[in-house]
């Protein structure tokens, strides 16, 4: 009877593991607004807006022609951030070819070399995702999902200009390929 009792238990635990765990959708972080924001981009040009003034402006105002200028120009500082670090690398590699005879030392710059390409490299993939985002400014699309159509927020967009979908279907496609493998 105890041999019963123990392949019970295990059973009993077994299933409570196996059983798939439910993903619950992370709460949604208001952006706060600040009210004494509300009405000061009226009055400035879209290079003098701040992010704080961009998320203070209401509702009804989005991807107005301001903040598609002012998001224009945020991905163009991107993009000429990129270029410019872009060539700092060109440079640098040029600089550190000398040759080192300890062999530790030499495997030390090696790494550091396919480290920084590494990150160009993923740069550059970001550079296509910025020439794509102007792309999409110009066609007046930026700002809102490619699935849902919906807006995608400011805030979303202040943290990631490259953004394409809204974050309820970013987390649907992220779960996806998780589940999926895809």
């Amino acid at each position: 009877m105890a041999q019963s009792v123990a392949s019970t238990a295990a059973k009993a635990s077994y299933m409570q593991t196996a059983s798939p765990a439910v993903l619950a959708p992370p709460p949604h972080v208001a952006v706060k607004k600040d009210p004494k924001l509300a009405n000061v981009w009226k009055t400035k040009s879209a290079e003098d807006l701040t992010d704080a003034e961009v998320i203070a402006m209401p509702d009804g105002e989005y991807m107005n022609d301001k903040q598609m200028a002012f998001f224009r120009l945020k991905l163009a500082r991107l993009r000429g951030e990129i270029i410019a670090s872009a060539g700092e690398t060109t440079e640098h590699l040029r600089e550190d070819t000398v040759v080192v005879p300890d062999p530790a030392d030499r495997a030390t710059i090696e790494e550091e070399h396919a480290l920084e390409l590494r990150t160009r490299d993923r740069e550059r993939k970001l550079l296509k995702k910025i020439e794509q985002s102007i792309q999409r400014i110009d066609a007046g699309d930026y700002g809102y999902c490619d699935e849902t159509g919906e807006p995608i927020g400011v805030g979303r967009l202040l943290a990631r200009p490259t953004a394409t979908l809204s974050l309820e279907a970013q987390q649907r496609r992220e779960l996806k390929q998780k589940m999926f493998g895809d």
